[in-house]
């Protein structure tokens, strides 16, 4: 006789231990009013440490968001043709039976998760789902349509019994995943298939007919599709196929860690130039493609605050030229907080650390405001106290080009440093509570800074010298005399300002900041993505792939206290510093 309460007993006391185990969400097929999942799926989650989630087919979007919210991974099944109208192809007549409710689903979900850094592995159909998704390109039919296609893909044989081989491209995530594994022996059971992967995607498998049998993701998106079908082996007791679920599963208890981090730690990008896209009506409120740092994005990367800075370019120093430079200042600090104003339901303005933390307490973002390049005060001490009580954060002391207050990295040394006009400034934004920030400054500048200034400063996007020889850049002396006056540099996701012989991604960033943190030591390092001011990299292009840089850091075995240091905590701790009587 089964005892309920001994039972109800048993699990209850053995629940807490797996409560902290990633959830799995698992497209359910859908056919003559059911939602089904093959037994298959679930045990292979089961058996690599999720907790399966099954996700029926169903058309509220607002519900669909919530899912996604609370799932870690995402793995999405085998099934039916897909409508080949959702990629602007009209059906062959080898099309089978679709499923318009399921395809509308699965597409959609494809695409939020991957604005989202959600884990995901498509398997048969599930593999061709996420390409259609994402702008790959599907066989309708490889029999009629592909010209090489020459194997056997819809096996009779019992579902757990391999019918072909697959070559596993060397250098893959699937090669590393079935360890250094160069052929697999496959089930197959499909007619659709991958013709061209994905932007972003690459092949990692194909039979020995070139059709495509697997792809994975090239810009650090834990994204995996299969085309045969791992989830039937475990049912025959043969595990082979277990390490894509555990890949999976690792992913998705990572991308969990992360999320919690963010959700307990308040995260702070040091520099972006949107405004300079205000112009082209930009609709903060949206998923706005023009740019890179919106509501959505910070969102989905998981940011609670942002440096917004009026960028001034450097032009003429005559009278004219200085007081336009002003003017624009101004207006584009109105700009912004128009913006905040117009979104005031999700986002406000933040002068100070108590700020910050009030807003995320009432789930709110965070703008600050900050001006690059010191052109914007001219020859007129007193505009650095306009600035100030405008509640401008820093000031970039200049940028590609000298001004009266000091030489650019980019200049022609005109002052020999930091000007006496210059010198003034500095004092005054110490006696106002404002920032001195030193990216793009000379290195004489910087040092000049450094002795004149009697609180600490920042660069608020600026790498490394010894990783990228770039002028703007900050050699590892500089780096050492910055935190013994107890300032931060922020890490700069520019692209040109990480590696200058290929395209940087999240690696060399991470390169940057790890060499930062070796010499600095990690109460000094933060990071300043420079986002819409040509910021952006592979596998961080924008606010909504923030949260990766918390996965790599999360990777390499940073504890939650230093990556609450990085995402901010340094950057306040000067601020606080700056600011004690301001305030």
């Amino acid at each position: 006789m089964f005892d309920c309460e001994a039972e109800y007993t048993r699990v209850h006391n053995y629940f807490p231990a797996c409560a902290s185990r990633p959830v799995i969400g698992i497209t359910g097929n859908f056919s003559e009013g059911n939602c089904t999942v093959a037994d298959g799926y679930v045990r292979s989650v089961l058996a690599a440490g999720g907790v399966p989630l099954i996700i029926p087919p169903y058309d509220n979007e607002e519900m669909l968001l919530n899912t996604l919210h609370r799932i870690d991974g995402l793995l999405l099944t085998g099934g039916g043709d897909i409508n080949p109208l959702f990629w602007g192809e009209e059906p062959v007549r080898e099309l089978g039976g679709i499923n318009f409710r399921r395809d509308r689903q699965e597409l959609l979900m494809v695409r939020l998760a991957a604005n989202r850094q959600i884990p995901v592995l498509g398997i048969c159909r599930g593999i061709q789902v996420m390409m259609a998704a994402l702008g790959g390109v599907l066989y309708q039919d490889i029999y009629s349509q592909s010209p090489g296609c020459c194997i056997k893909h819809s096996q009779e044989l019992e579902r757990s019994c391999p019918s072909h081989t697959v070559s596993v491209e060397e250098g893959t995530l699937l090669n590393q995943i079935f360890s250094g594994e160069k052929k697999l022996f496959v089930n197959s059971f499909h007619h659709q298939a991958v013709k061209e992967p994905a932007p972003g995607f690459r092949v990692s498998a194909s039979a020995v007919d070139g059709i495509i049998e697997a792809v994975e993701s090239t810009e650090y998106k834990q994204m995996i599709g299969v085309q045969w079908h791992p989830e039937c082996m475990i049912l025959s007791g043969d595990e082979s196929m277990l390490p894509l679920f555990e890949w999976l599963v690792d992913e998705a208890a990572l991308y969990r860690k992360a999320r919690e981090i963010h959700d307990c730690t308040l995260t702070i990008d040091s520099h972006c130039d949107t405004p300079m896209f205000f112009d082209q009506g930009v609709n903060f409120h949206t998923r706005d493609p023009k740019v890179l740092v919106d509501l959505h994005k910070m969102t989905e990367g998981g940011l609670d605050a942002t440096v917004m800075v009026a960028y001034l370019k450097q032009l003429e120093r005559d009278e004219a030229s200085l007081k336009a430079a002003t003017a624009k200042a101004d207006r584009i600090l109105d700009e912004i907080e128009a913006l905040v104003e117009k979104n005031a339901a999700a986002v406000k303005i933040a002068y100070t650390p108590k700020d910050l933390y009030q807003n995320k307490r009432v789930g709110k973002k965070s703008i600050l405001l900050g001006i690059e390049n010191g052109y914007a005060v001219g020859k007129e001490l007193s505009l650095v106290k306009h600035f100030a009580c405008r509640g401008v954060t820093y000031m970039t002391l200049c940028h590609n080009g000298d001004n009266d207050i000091c030489d650019s990295a980019r200049g022609h040394n005109e002052h020999g440093g930091v000007s006496p006009f210059g010198e003034q400034v500095i004092r005054e934004m110490n006696r106002l509570g404002m920032m001195v920030d030193l990216s793009h400054a000379s290195e004489k500048s910087f040092y000049d800074a450094l002795e004149i200034s009697s609180e600490p400063v920042i660069c608020s996007h600026s790498s490394v010298r010894a990783l990228c020889d770039h002028p703007r850049n900050l050699t590892d002396d500089q780096l050492r005399a910055l935190a013994a006056q107890g300032g931060v540099a922020q890490v700069c996701l520019y692209s040109g300002f990480l590696r200058q012989d290929a395209p940087a991604t999240i690696a060399d960033a991470m390169q940057h900041l790890q060499h930062m943190i070796d010499v600095m030591g990690i109460e000094h390092v933060g990071i300043g993505t420079d986002f819409d001011g040509d910021g952006g990299i592979i596998g961080c292009a924008s606010a909504s792939e923030l949260i990766n840089l918390t996965r790599q850091l999360l990777r390499k075995r940073y504890s939650e206290e230093d990556i609450a240091r990085i995402w901010g905590g340094n950057f306040l701790r000067v601020m606080r510093k700056v600011q004690t009587g301001r305030y």
